[in-house]
């Protein structure tokens, strides 16, 4: 048996230990940690919400950069972003966790918008902030005019030679920038690249001739993109092409003959004439670029006007141009007893009337006039689509990505 002076200690030990646990827990026994306080004695629950913005206000934003409004020590309750002129507000989308709030559409050039933001903090305390921006107003604007234009061919389909033509309208002085948004996705896949003709039209070609049945999705991410001197991209643009069966001509101006190749398989031969001495056909791959049954040819276009040397007009059947120097594929019954055996024309390929009406009912946009043996130059890259005159090694080096 214990003393009476140690039961009397035992028991002091065990009552102080049970008023420890009964101080230090919480309901259920589980240890309570509770909130720690802030530097300045606050706690979190006590911390007023701050509300950011992202751009934080200013002019010359671009209109293509989205608003982001976040909330710290709370949560945001709403948020509008209003164009002050319009009274038009941007669409956006609030985050599930209420952290934060983001633009889901372009701004506009030259606008300013109010953005408003109502959140509220774990102290319960709703609050209002406010910020405004401006965006930027560009001298000019560029679009992305595309050529072919897809109406035009949406019914048709292009051939096999087409190269894809982004004309801007206005002088693009940041090319490296601007092409790295412009994409041509081909299924099959076939490699292909861009070229800068000049500081507003720029090429995009593939290293052979496009595969028959190919797909084309043709992209332009250029709204809010600086070209450089105040100019701006006015819009993006995708639109898609689809490449018809391969039809390739091959006119050789020492047999005086043009044989058709359907998809690969010669399935025609028609006696031609190509361009006289003076006016020679140029050599190359050359790409039907329009095609009208009725054509009046004037010589005055491209530069030989009546009373001068040479100059000619004349009303044509099925015609189809393949440059921009006046060539063109076409009846020409006043050449019909040299077609076979001389070259008499200004330069364009004539054909009899049953030949060139078959030539027209069966090759259109795209498709491909290979020219050999003429005693012509080569068709220059900058001719309409001279794009072919270009080896695949010089071709990458028109691009104006280094």
């Amino acid at each position: 048996m214990f003393p009476k002076k140690s039961l009397l200690s035992v028991s002091g030990i065990l009552a102080a230990t049970l008023m420890l646990s009964a101080c230090s827990s919480g309901d259920g026994g589980t240890p309570s940690t509770g909130a720690a306080p802030a530097q300045d004695g606050s706690t979190p629950a006590d911390t007023p919400v701050s509300v950011t913005f992202e751009p934080n206000g200013g002019t010359g934003v671009n209109p293509s950069t989205p608003i982001v409004v976040k909330a710290a020590n709370g949560k945001l309750l709403d948020v509008s972003v209003t164009n002050a002129a319009k009274g038009k507000q941007v669409a956006g989308n609030l985050a599930t966790d209420s952290l934060s709030w983001t633009s889901s559409e372009p701004l506009g050039y030259g606008g300013t918008y109010k953005i408003v933001a109502h959140a509220q903090g774990g102290n319960g305390k709703p609050i209002e902030q406010q910020s405004q921006l401006s965006t930027v107003s560009p001298k000019q604007q560029a679009n992305a005019n595309l050529i072919p234009a897809p109406s035009a061919v949406a019914s048709t389909g292009v051939g096999v030679g087409q190269p894809i033509v982004f004309s801007f309208g206005q002088s693009v002085k940041n090319k490296a920038e601007v092409e790295k948004m412009l994409t041509v996705e081909s299924t099959p896949k076939q490699a292909g690249g861009w070229y800068w003709m000049d500081d507003k039209n720029v090429h995009y070609r593939p290293k052979e001739y496009w595969k028959a049945g190919t797909t084309l999705k043709v992209t332009a991410k250029i709204y809010g993109l600086d070209f450089g001197n105040g100019v701006f991209g006015a819009a993006d643009r995708t639109e898609t092409y689809k490449v018809h069966d391969s039809w390739i001509a091959k006119a050789d101006g020492n047999t005086e003959q043009m044989q058709i190749f359907h998809n690969g398989q010669n399935v025609k031969s028609m006696p031609i004439s190509l361009g006289k001495d003076a006016t020679p056909t140029h050599l190359g791959a050359h790409v039907i670029s329009d095609k009208q049954a009725n054509y009046v040819m004037d010589s005055c276009t491209y530069g030989v006007c009546q009373g001068q040397p040479g100059y000619y007009k004349s009303a044509e059947k099925w015609a189809e141009r393949i440059s921009n120097d006046g060539e063109f594929v076409h009846e020409n019954p006043n050449s019909v007893g040299a077609q076979g055996s001389n070259n008499v024309s200004h330069g364009c390929i004539n054909l009899n009337a049953a030949n060139a009406q078959w030539f027209f009912q069966n090759l259109g946009l795209g498709d491909v006039v290979e020219v050999t043996n003429s005693a012509g130059p080569q068709l220059p890259v900058y001719d309409l689509y001279g794009d072919w005159s270009k080896s695949w090694t010089d071709w990458q080096a028109g691009s104006a990505i280094k």
